[in-house]
């Protein structure tokens, strides 16, 4: 993928090529090159250029996980000391879209999980409000549990995502880390799962569903019905894990 060098000045949010502008400004983070054209042009953009995140499940998929990862890495390289409360950490100002102050709270519970609230087990609405009119939201895919990185030890490692490729990269990137954290204990019939799993258990269709995930992706044996464990959550501040 080539990109204009940074700092350019002709990168604006009239210019810009909205499904891939989150790409490039999360491949900037990873660089350690310069963000702030394109920080400035996701602030400055408005409805109309921004149609294509709205409009399309893929590129508003890709985008939005893009933007997620890089405000994160942003704000642990920016704020590292809002980290010790994750309460701070995840309801300060992390990125600006479209004129519209966003946390990351905001971008993964009221965007990108379609306005439910991150506590309840992924069961409860929201009762924040983002900003963004209702044509931003997406239907909550359990996938970007396993894509989204907040700085913690037990997040999974960052990927870019594209609008053409978001579905077979999540599947990838969803297998990886399952195949990294899951534990199936045969003589006892369980599993241990990563906690997002217990956090989000709505997202993913109650246990069965995340059964049903496990037998799909050979985790457990097709004929078992193993009960679930959760494993405890690593939230060592770990910045800058970037897959290979």
């Amino acid at each position: 993928m080539t990109d204009a060098g940074p700092g350019t000045a002709d990168e604006s949010a009239s210019d810009v090529r909205w499904r891939t502008v989150a790409r490039r400004l999360l491949e900037r983070v990873r660089r350690e090159e310069e963000t702030e054209p394109l920080l400035r042009a996701l602030a400055e953009a408005d409805d109309v250029a921004l149609s294509p995140i709205r409009t399309d499940r893929r590129a508003g998929l890709a985008f939005w996980l893009n933007v997620y990862n890089a405000a994160t890495q942003l704000l642990l390289e920016r704020r590292p000391e809002l980290f010790e409360s994750r309460l701070r950490f995840f309801r300060a100002h992390a990125v600006t879209v479209a004129g519209v102050d966003l946390s990351l709270d905001d971008v993964e519970h009221g965007i990108m999980r379609g306005g439910r609230s991150k506590y309840g087990l992924g069961y409860l609405p929201r009762l924040a409000r983002t900003g963004l009119d209702g044509s931003y939201r997406l239907e909550p895919d359990p996938r970007i549990h396993f894509a989204l990185n907040c700085g913690a030890a037990s997040c999974p490692a960052v990927l870019a995502y594209d609008p053409e490729t978001v579905d077979e990269t999540l599947d990838d990137a969803t297998a990886a880390h399952l195949d990294r954290t899951v534990e199936y204990d045969a003589d006892h019939n369980r599993v241990r799962v990563p906690r997002v799993c217990l956090w989000f258990v709505g997202d993913f269709g109650g246990p069965s569903g995340i059964r049903a995930l496990l037998y799909e992706l050979e985790q457990v044996p097709p004929d078992s019905s193993p009960s679930l464990r959760f494993e405890e959550y690593d939230w060592t501040r770990t910045p800058r894990k970037f897959a290979d």
